[in-house]
């Protein structure tokens, strides 16, 4: 298996340099940030991930505030109160994507949000003490427990609220495979992405760098779509 002293030299060469390198990666926030983050801010990152999904990007980045204003800035409490025919009205809505299984999304990841937030005194707690080395394990409860957050779109959940997070994108997954892990091309199997955590961790232990950058420069050393953000 190869070092990620490796992986880190071939995106340098790619990229024009170690200082080049450097400034192409992004700031990682302080935990402390996020732990201060009320549960409102979490299902709004959640709204607009799963919007964003298979949708245009900038269209959605535009009608955001828009849709703060709909969803009453995703205040839990006021939006638990709204009844079934006030959800059903979001369809004639335009300040949003009139999409009605994304519109569930909200309502169902708001049953989830509030559910985490009351067992460990706010979401922010569940998120961010969740064990650093077993992200895998938290995406898996993410895909399991809310709406519509599998695939990429968990990871990139993570990455917005803060979160030091890797991506599991094609990019990555090559420099994984070149570095001799054996996995799938779109590892999705518990199998595959234990593996890939492990070998993560390794990189973390080799490197002393966030995952954030190890990620980024897994994919700088083999593509050009990054790691998708």
């Amino acid at each position: 298996m190869k070092n990620f002293s490796e992986i880190q030299s071939q995106a340098e060469k790619r990229k024009g340099g170690k200082a080049a390198l450097k400034r192409m990666l992004p700031m990682v926030p302080p935990k402390s940030l996020l732990l201060n983050l009320p549960d409102d801010r979490f299902l709004s990152m959640m709204t607009k991930v799963i919007n964003q999904a298979g949708f245009r990007w900038s269209v959605v980045e535009k009608k955001w505030p828009q849709f703060e204003t709909a969803f009453l800035d995703f205040n839990t409490l006021k939006l638990s109160f709204l009844s079934p025919e006030q959800w059903e009205s979001y369809m004639i809505d335009t300040r949003i994507v009139r999409h009605w299984q994304k519109i569930c999304a909200v309502r169902e990841n708001l049953s989830f949000v509030c559910d985490e937030s009351r067992k460990h005194t706010g979401f922010a707690n569940f998120i961010g003490r969740w064990p650093e080395e077993d992200q895998v394990g938290l995406m898996h409860y993410l895909k399991k427990h809310g709406s519509r957050l599998g695939g990429q779109t968990g990871p990139r959940f993570l990455r917005y609220v803060g979160l030091d997070a890797f991506m599991l994108t094609g990019d990555v997954v090559l420099a994984m495979q070149n570095a001799g892990l054996d996995i799938a091309d779109n590892p999705s199997s518990q199998r595959d992405l234990k593996k890939a955590q492990a070998l993560m961790n390794q990189w973390r232990e080799q490197s002393h760098l966030p995952y954030t950058h190890i990620s980024r420069i897994a994919a700088y050393s083999t593509g050009i779509n990054y790691d998708s953000l």
